[in-house]
């Protein structure tokens, strides 16, 4: 009997990134729009690539179990 394969989400995998280390990366969110009222390096500090909260992980692996 063959194992039945999970299916990825394919929204997540777009969003998450694993590292070689396996940590997950993501984007923060607030940087599509309202960006007049927030200053410089408020936006600046949205571009960049954080990991993922501990508390989140769990279910990151859920959606994206070929990643790691």
């Amino acid at each position: 009997m063959a194992k039945i394969k999970m299916k990825t989400n394919r929204s997540a995998a777009k969003r998450f990134k694993v590292t070689a280390k396996g940590k997950v990366m993501h984007f923060r969110a607030g940087k599509s729009h309202l960006l007049r009222k927030k200053n410089r390096k408020r936006k600046r500090n949205l571009k960049k690539a954080v990991v993922l909260s501990p508390a989140n992980l769990a279910a990151v692996k859920r959606l994206i179990p070929y990643k790691f």
